[in-house]
Parts: structure tokens; sequence; C-alpha cells
């Protein structure tokens, strides 16, 4: 396994590498393959195509979410916010590779779009997990904190990808911390409890099913 996550990562800059140089529509499978080092057959096996070597990773990432999320967490807004930040750190990992690929969508139309489908594939990941996790929670506090937390996770990433500064993953957290506050839903919110009494502080804004959670929660300590 390790091996092939090596060759899909040497393919996938060759191949970036390649759209870089002399364009996207002029690069063919084949060329890539060779350059690669890989034959045709393995090149279609592992990606389908020439669109899909370039968003290989988000395949990858996609699907490593899935499981993440799948296993449960006591907070599923804080679930959320790690699985973004975990996307963010695969990228800021091999961060010239990751412009490369920026570079190359940008000037391919069809790759922009993709892109934007990519991206609604997130927000749709983490809508649908809020949904489960949260049972009676405001279809519009998922879809809001979904789509928060996925433009808030582009914003501090292309500042990785315009420019050759480093941005920590602190940038990240600080930002989603404070996605978090502005739903109410921070670990930071007081709450107290004493023998059979349960006296609880929530935010105004706070999602009724966030309120329901943490007040069963308590109730069950």
């Amino acid at each position: 396994m390790h091996e092939s996550a090596e060759m899909r990562t040497g393919v996938v800059a060759a191949a970036l590498d390649l759209f870089q140089a002399q364009g996207f529509d002029q690069t063919s499978v084949e060329q890539i393959a060779k350059a690669a080092g890989v034959s045709r057959s393995t090149f279609f096996r592992q990606f389908g195509g020439k669109e899909d070597v370039v968003f290989a990773d988000h395949e990858v990432l996609l699907a490593e979410l899935r499981d993440f999320l799948a296993e449960g967490h006591p907070d599923p807004w804080e679930a959320v916010c790690r699985a973004s930040q975990h996307v963010f750190d695969h990228f800021a990992h091999d961060p010239d590779l990751a412009r490369l690929r920026y570079q190359v969508v940008r000037q391919v139309p069809a790759l922009r779009e993709r892109e934007i489908v990519t991206v609604f594939r997130y927000e749709r990941l983490f809508d649908d997990y809020l949904r489960r996790s949260l049972p009676g929670i405001d279809p519009l506090d998922a879809v809001g904190f979904a789509a928060l937390v996925t433009a808030v996770h582009n914003h501090v990433l292309r500042q990785l990808l315009r420019s050759t500064k480093r941005v920590a993953a602190s940038v990240l957290q600080s930002a989603l911390d404070d996605v978090r506050r502005r739903y109410g839903v921070h670990q930071d919110v007081e709450q107290d409890a004493a023998d059979e009494v349960v006296v609880a502080v929530f935010p105004r804004a706070m999602p009724i099913a966030e309120v329901s959670r943490r007040l069963q929660t308590q109730l069950e300590q």
C-alpha cells in the first residue's frame, strides 16, 4: 500500500509538470505514463483519465474523511473541523506540489468546474454527517456550518497556494475555533453541574440540537 501511494504521487507529480510545461490539452496519457515510468494500462487502472490525476488527492481525502466521520465522535461540530484540518495538513505537507496543482487548475476551465464540484462534495459530506449525528438539527444550521467550515478552509488554503510563504496549521485552527464560537458550539462555553441539578449556560445562537446533545451528555455523567 505504501509503494502504491508513492507510485500515485509520482504519477501525479509527473502529470502536473507536463500540464504546466506544455498545456493540459496538449499532454497525452502516453506522455504522462512515460514520464512517470508506468504503463498506460497502469495509469488508467489507477486514475481513469487526465482530469482524475489532477484530483486524485481529493478522492483519497474524501474516502479518509468518510471513514473518520463514521467512527463516531462525542462532539460532531469539532469532528467536522478536525476533518477540515486534515485536508489542509495533507496539502501543506507538500506545498510545492499543491501550488503546482492550483496553477494548473486555474489555467483550464474544465478543471475549475470540477474543482467547484469537488468543494461541494466536502460540504455535502459535512452536512450529511451533522444531520446524522445530531437528530433534530435545523437543516439550515447543518448546511450553514458545513459551508462556513469549507469556505474558511479554502480561504486559508488559498493563502498557502498563492504565495511561497508558509501558512501554519494554527491559522486554520484559530479560524475554525471562531466558526464554532459564531455558532455557539465551542467547548469554552461554561457548564456547571452539581448533584442532581444541572446548571448550564448556552449562547443564544447555539442550535437547539446542540443544546440537547450537551444536556444529554451532562445527564449521563
